[in-house]
């Protein structure tokens, strides 16, 4: 699974791809496919975390001052929503880029389900002005979007998150941006088509295989 998300961000064709990874068998097999991966400690809290690490060896010099952390259960990842999480940094007010998508039938009630709160209008991108699992609006107004938790920092950005401590509202919620929000950081969303399909069961894990066999391009809608 996780060589497939390798190559769906491969195909985004927008930087280096590197997966970072605790678990040794995970960097391996994405070695064995052509790929670059680095190893990081097992203890950290969020994948950002994670990911501040492996910059820290990969480019000590900063070269790149943009990273886009694509979480690894998400084979059927389509590469232009990983294209399209750039977008909303043309705008250097913006720290944070995100993805949101409209919500489905029943989602508003599924805390499973993360719901941005933002108001797109006609446009693509909005300022994310609160994230929660539940139904009820939380304090910053927006209507709610289905969240897709797939983020790009700025450089600066994404070291000073890390060195923040959690925040009241993201240990309550379990929602790590929400200690972006608390902080006065900016995450602003692009919208996209549809929400890609996660795996977070045997049975998920059967149904993206099943999808692969059957689709030309397993990435597509």
């Amino acid at each position: 699974m996780i060589v497939q998300v390798w190559r769906r961000a491969t195909e985004a064709d927008i930087g280096p791809v590197v997966v970072a990874a605790a678990d040794t068998a995970i960097v391996d097999a994405v070695t064995r496919a052509g790929g670059r991966a680095v190893s990081t400690r097992p203890d950290h809290p969020s994948g950002s975390d994670r990911i501040f690490e492996a910059l820290q060896t990969l480019d000590p010099r900063m070269t790149h001052d943009v990273v886009v952390n694509v979480q690894g259960d998400l084979p059927l990842l389509d590469p232009r929503a990983i294209r399209s999480a750039l977008a909303p940094l043309a705008d250097p007010a913006c720290d944070i880029a995100t993805l949101a998508a409209l919500l489905e039938a029943g989602e508003i009630d599924s805390r499973s389900v993360v719901k941005l709160w933002a108001d797109f209008g006609d446009k693509t991108i909005a300022r994310a002005r609160a994230f929660s699992r539940a139904a009820t609006p939380p304090p910053g107004g927006g209507r709610p979007h289905h969240h897709i938790g797939l983020y790009a920092y700025r450089r600066a950005a994404l070291t000073r998150f890390v060195a923040l401590p959690p925040s009241a509202a993201e240990k309550r919620e379990n929602l790590e941006q929400l200690r972006a929000l608390d902080a006065g950081m900016r995450i602003d969303a692009a919208l996209v088509d549809a929400v890609p399909f996660g795996v977070d069961t045997p049975a998920d894990l059967e149904r993206a295989r099943a999808l692969m066999r059957t689709r030309p391009d397993p990435a597509r809608p």
